[in-house]
């Protein structure tokens, strides 16, 4: 197939139903279209932690500064119910103008314009100067724990040094171009269990109300703001999921009561802070209230520097927006990127991610090619 034709390569790797945590071929398939570009390819497969054994890809071109990195996914998350699908989620189908396919934008599309950006640029450059590395894992989409932080220490204890890394995520929101992103917000999930004396609600001196005193926690962690925002981020948010008490009965006071929050918070809050935080709120309700902690991802801001810059630039070149710098959304493997080099996010317009008939625009997939083909010469040769 030829390595400059985005919508050829992306179709090719859609093709492979590489659900997490299965592969299905897609990294195999990615090696052969670097391999004659003149990348080395290195296929490593992580296990640990109890988690499933994952295929991941390390592909470097060049052996000499500056070195740009793209990171990216080729798991999928499941199609969901067949039967709602216009075509055949792996068939990589083109109606109207559109790649279907699971995948398409989150983020075979993605990885396929990069590819086809660097035979692009071999085509018009021959070998650049610099280093270009690709870093794919096939588990962003589960535990995150065999992949990409698996990668980057293998990486950095083979030596490799990146002086900036492009994550392929589906950014976009409403036109190719119109965001990028440079951080996310950390999450933490807090359960709980509430324990008091069921009873007669017509004696009250009898029962210690579990349901009440549960109330009063969520009041008192609710009631304020935890912060007001940052200078890259909105005000931290505590969202109360679901709160379980199954009492039937209308004259029974509760002895157990259960809730459950998660927070979305910025870099101005840690999860120790916030367990702090919970934590008085506990103590000041008094009785016996368990708390069970889940910790997310961490909160994190790339410092937009030259890096964004470039890819500012670059978007506007190509498409006449500056697109905006954000850290809105959920997580990503961008998160363990930033620890290595300057990070940031851009890809596709994700408004079908994850859904039924998840596509892209066949006409965007050749812009963010030229996105990418554009970042690299001023990456690399200016």
């Amino acid at each position: 197939m030829p390595l400059t034709d985005p919508v050829k390569l992306a179709q090719a790797l859609i093709r492979c139903p590489s659900v997490t945590p299965a592969d299905a071929g897609a990294q195999k398939l990615l090696a052969e279209m670097l391999r004659p570009l003149g990348f080395g390819v290195e296929s490593l497969r992580f296990a640990a932690g109890g988690e499933p054994a994952i295929d991941n890809l390390f592909a470097r071109l060049g052996e000499v500064g500056p070195h740009v990195a793209f990171a990216g996914h080729t798991d999928v998350v499941p199609p969901g119910d067949l039967d709602a699908w216009s075509i055949d989620p792996f068939a990589a189908e083109i109606r109207d103008g559109w790649l279907f396919g699971r995948g398409a934008l989150d983020m075979k599309g993605e990885i396929a314009c990069f590819v086809a950006a660097v035979a692009r640029l071999s085509e018009r450059h021959g070998r650049s100067p610099g280093s270009i590395s690709l870093l794919i894992t096939g588990d962003e989409e589960g535990p995150a724990v065999n992949g990409t932080v698996e990668l980057l220490r293998w990486a950095e204890a083979a030596g490799h040094r990146f002086d900036g890394c492009i994550v392929g995520e589906p950014t976009s929101v409403e036109t190719l171009g119109d965001t990028a992103k440079i951080g996310r917000r950390g999450s933490l999930t807090a359960t709980l269990e509430v324990f008091g004396r069921q009873g007669h609600v017509g004696y009250p001196h009898q029962v210690d109300n579990a349901a009440h005193r549960l109330v009063a926690v969520l009041d008192r962690l609710i009631s304020e703001p935890l912060d007001r925002g940052t200078a890259h981020f909105e005000p931290s948010s505590l969202q109360v999921t679901t709160i379980d008490i199954g009492n039937p009965a209308s004259n029974v006071a509760p002895g157990r009561a259960r809730a459950v929050l998660n927070i979305r918070y910025n870099d101005s809050q840690t999860p120790a802070s916030l367990k702090a935080r919970i934590d008085a709120a506990v103590a000041a309700a008094g009785g016996r209230i368990e708390v069970h902690y889940s910790d997310g991802a961490n909160a994190f801001v790339s410092d937009p520097g030259p890096l964004a810059a470039t890819l500012q630039a670059s978007v506007e070149a190509v498409t006449g927006i500056r697109p905006a710098l954000s850290t809105s959304g959920g997580t990503s493997d961008a998160r363990f990127v930033q620890a290595y080099c300057p990070v940031v996010e851009f890809g596709l317009v994700g408004a079908t991610i994850h859904q039924v008939d998840e596509r892209v625009a066949v006409a965007d997939l050749e812009r963010l090619t030229l996105i990418y083909l554009d970042f690299l010469e001023r990456s690399l040769l200016h």
